[in-house]
């Protein structure tokens, strides 16, 4: 029984032919899928920017792909074990003969799985300290300027005007943002870091106070506010700010980071200045009790004036001790000056005897007299003098003479070495001339040997001539020579004069027929 297969009209395809089949056939039935899953072995971006994980359920897996372009605009990124649902298609991978599917939207699968993924983050950014009380500032009491991040077309931002234009009209500058939807986020921490790099002194001036606000909505319409990029562009904001996103019930990772949380926006503006009406009242009453401290004040010193006044004494009764005085010191003035009289003349008499002391005759005695007693002592001084310096002089001459012996002693030995140095390198200098010499000598009498070997006069030896013109050219070509030239043969013995002729050139031009006397002309026909 013949074990061949049957034979088939099947036609044979590639490999890549099944895989592209394959792949069409797939993508064109599920074109279009929404799957529920767990995300699993994500290890976020690759390299190339695209995302490569697993979608599974308690029974089975399929491989995703996110690619960059999609994922870059992505408003949820996915996050290990989180229950989501991707919108796709599924598709083949030929390379590794499997299916996946490419999600083009992403999105948490129901309120529970935005919570816990809300939560996780919390406790993310809480472990940083970006939530510590500590770190919080208080708001301006009365800010120049108040920054506001809202969109300009709802009604939160008509609120805080009126708000404001009620309680305390302040300059109000609106960054305007998307407060729902994709790249909301980008653009509220966008505007966050724009008011904290304006200038104080420029065109635009810096907010005191920033409030950022957002009318109510569900836990997805406010998720914008719970991205990890708000979070941190509050936290590095340098200015005070006030979150005021929905309801008071609601709360979001941007009211925990923020300096103060508003319930409302409306709350918010309330915050952020005081009410005029209760300043006015408030400084109408400090200047009441002002002026009532003051004229309470002046009413004491006009007291205080009339008492002192009626305490006063009399002109005459005030004035007499002043005379009295008076004529006290006039009695007393010429003792004064009498005894101040001698006491002038005491000290002018202390003074001269203490410049007659100083006189320049008395200090030429006293240096004469010093110079004196000077001299007679100066002679055994100097002796002394002469004897040290002559021992020390001696001291340092044998310091000399030794240490100039012990130099030329050293000298010495080094230059017996350099003579023994010398004469050393002298001998290698000898016998490298000598081996020099031979090689170069020998070298010479190989190349006299070569060139001998070589040249033209040993060929002469055998028989041959050199035909030269009157130049002292060689002429090697027969046609070269005109009837009659002047020629110079040189032999191995000597050199002839010749004159050419044109039987030669007759000869060269034709052959002799075979079997003539002479089979070949002779170099001796040329001439």
């Amino acid at each position: 029984m013949s074990s061949e297969p049957a034979p088939t009209n099947a036609l044979e395809i590639t490999v890549t032919e099944l895989s592209g089949a394959l792949r069409r056939s797939v993508e064109e039935q599920f074109g279009n899928v929404r799957v529920r899953g767990e995300v699993s072995s994500y290890r976020g971006p690759h390299s190339s920017g695209h995302v490569y994980f697993c979608l599974k359920d308690a029974n089975a897996r399929i491989d995703a792909v996110i690619w960059r372009s999609t994922f870059n605009r992505l408003r949820f990124k996915p996050q290990e074990g989180l229950e989501v649902i991707a919108t796709g298609k599924v598709s083949t991978f030929p390379a590794k003969s499997t299916y996946q599917i490419v999600i083009e939207q992403l999105e948490p699968a129901g309120v529970g799985a935005l919570m816990a993924l809300l939560e996780e983050r919390r406790r993310k950014l809480a472990a940083e300290g970006l939530f510590e009380q500590g770190r919080k500032r208080p708001t301006p009491y009365l800010p120049a300027v108040i920054g506001v991040v809202t969109s300009p077309s709802g009604a939160v931002i008509r609120d805080i005007l009126h708000r404001l234009a009620d309680r305390f009209p302040r300059r109000v500058l609106v960054w305007p943002v998307r407060v729902q939807g994709e790249g909301s986020a980008e653009e509220v921490a966008a505007a966050i870091r724009g008011f904290n790099a304006l200038d104080v002194a420029g065109p635009t001036p810096r907010p005191d106070v920033l409030i950022v606000a957002r009318g109510g909505g569900s836990l997805e319409d406010l998720w914008g506010f719970n991205e990890e990029i708000v979070v941190r562009a509050a936290a590095a904001s340098a200015i005070p700010l006030i979150s005021a996103i929905g309801h008071e019930t609601d709360w979001t990772l941007l009211d925990l980071v923020a300096d103060v949380r508003a319930p409302t926006p409306t709350g918010a503006a309330e915050m952020a200045v005081p009410v005029r009406a209760d300043l006015l009242a408030n400084l109408h009453n400090l200047a009441a009790r002002r002026r009532s401290g003051l004229r309470r004040f002046l009413d004491a010193l006009k007291t205080e004036w009339r008492s002192a006044a009626r305490a006063l004494p009399q002109g005459p009764a005030l004035l007499a001790p002043p005379r009295q005085r008076l004529d006290l010191s006039a009695q007393n003035l010429s003792l004064y000056l009498a005894r101040k009289m001698r006491n002038v003349e005491l000290a002018v008499a202390r003074l001269g005897a203490r410049l007659h002391a100083r006189s320049p005759q008395a200090l030429i005695a006293a240096r004469r007299a010093k110079f004196e007693a000077v001299g007679g002592q100066s002679a055994p001084a100097l002796k002394r003098r002469l004897r040290d310096e002559a021992r020390h002089v001696a001291i340092m001459a044998d310091r000399l003479r030794r240490a100039m012996l012990a130099r030329a002693s050293i000298e010495g030995r080094r230059l017996h070495h350099d003579a023994t140095r010398i004469a050393s390198l002298g001998m290698r200098l000898r016998r490298a001339a000598a081996t020099g010499q031979a090689t170069r000598r020998a070298r010479l009498t190989s190349l006299g040997q070569l060139l001998n070997s070589l040249s033209y006069r040993n060929v002469l030896e055998r028989g041959y001539a050199v035909v030269m013109d009157v130049g002292g050219q060689p002429v090697t070509r027969a046609a070269a020579v005109a009837p009659g030239a002047p020629l110079e043969l040189q032999f191995a013995d000597g050199k002839v004069d010749v004159t050419a002729n044109d039987r030669g050139r007759a000869a060269s031009a034709t052959k002799p027929a075979r079997g003539s006397k002479k089979s070949a002309t002779s170099q001796g026909d040329l001439f």
